[in-house]
Order: structure tokens, then C-alpha cells, then sequence
């Protein structure tokens, strides 16, 4: 029964597959508004920054120039936050991995993009850019209101006005 354990967590791991803590996974923090733990906050604030960048990068080949010019932003911003998470990790204010590959699920809506042309490629990497933007401006507003580690809570309360941008640019685009 141990090997078994014991493989199970690593085919979980090597997939690219993130553990965190069943409340938030299932969405009932959210719901509540309860904060993610720390671990939990690293895992899908670097979740997301990394399927930002890589639908983006495919964005930048497939999309109409609007989506274009919005995937160059994306890029640019989550990049950006993506060194700034790494380097509150490196100077030890702040413990946690974060993730270094797509999740499971975030590769499934890459490759489902990838086969996706003109309009119908734009209709969906937009619509996937409104609910990643949404889920994480909640994230960061919970964390930034209530999280357990002050720097992390710092840097999620100057990180949310930037979200908050990308998220309204996504709904415009959506339109």
C-alpha cells in the first residue's frame, strides 16, 4: 500500500498537478471569502501567472491584432509578477514553491486553444481570459485582506490594482 502512496504522489507531482488544501481547491473560501493559506496562494497565483503567459504567447500567433496587442500586455504584466513572487520566495520573507509547469487543467484549455482559428480562437482565449482574471483578483483580494504572511499580503494588495486592470481590459475585449 506504501508504493502505491508513493507513486500516486509522484505521477501527481510529475503531471504538473498542485496539492492544495481541499477548501480552497473546491472553491468554499472563496465562496466564504476566507484567505488562502500561503502555500495555497503561491501555488495558484504562480498557476495562473504561468497559463497567462503561455495562452498569451499563443495569442500572440493566432489572434486579431486587438487580441494580439491585450496577449503583449498579459505577457508583460504576469511576467513581471512571476519575478516579483520569485524573488519574495529568494530573499526568505515568504516560504513556498511555486509551480514550474502548466496545471493539468491549464494545459487541457492551452491545447483546446491551440486547435482554435480567427474568431473562434479569439472568442475563446478572451472568454478564458475574463474567468482567470476573475479568479485571480479574488484570490489576491483575499489574500491581500486577510493573508498570514505580511510581505505576501503586501505584495498581493499592490499586485490587485494591475489584476483588477486585466480583468476589466478582458471584459472590454469580450464585448
Amino acid at each position: 500500500m506504501k508504493k502505491i502512496l508513493i507513486a500516486s504522489a509522484f505521477v501527481l507531482t510529475a503531471s504538473g498537478a498542485f496539492a492544495q488544501s481541499a477548501t480552497e481547491s473546491t472553491g468554499v473560501n472563496s465562496a466564504l471569502g476566507v484567505a488562502p493559506k500561503t502555500e495555497d496562494f503561491i501555488l495558484q497565483a504562480s498557476a495562473s501567472d504561468m497559463f497567462e503567459i503561455e495562452s498569451s504567447k499563443l495569442a500572440l500567433q493566432k489572434g486579431d491584432e486587438p487580441t494580439k496587442a491585450f496577449a503583449q500586455q498579459m505577457i508583460t504584466g504576469h511576467e513581471k509578477t512571476t519575478a516579483e513572487l520569485k524573488a519574495l520566495l529568494t530573499s526568505g520573507k515568504v516560504q513556498g514553491n511555486p509551480v514550474t509547469a502548466l496545471t493539468e487543467d491549464h494545459k487541457e484549455e492551452v491545447d483546446e486553444l491551440a486547435k482554435l482559428d480567427g474568431a473562434e480562437f479569439n472568442e475563446e482565449y478572451i472568454d478564458d481570459q475574463v474567468e482567470a482574471h476573475e479568479d485571480a483578483v479574488d484570490l489576491f483580494k483575499r489574500y491581500a485582506e486577510e493573508g498570514e504572511n505580511a510581505d505576501l499580503k503586501a505584495w498581493a494588495a499592490k499586485t490587485l490594482p494591475a489584476l483588477e486592470h486585466h480583468y476589466k481590459m478582458a471584459q472590454d475585449l469580450d464585448k
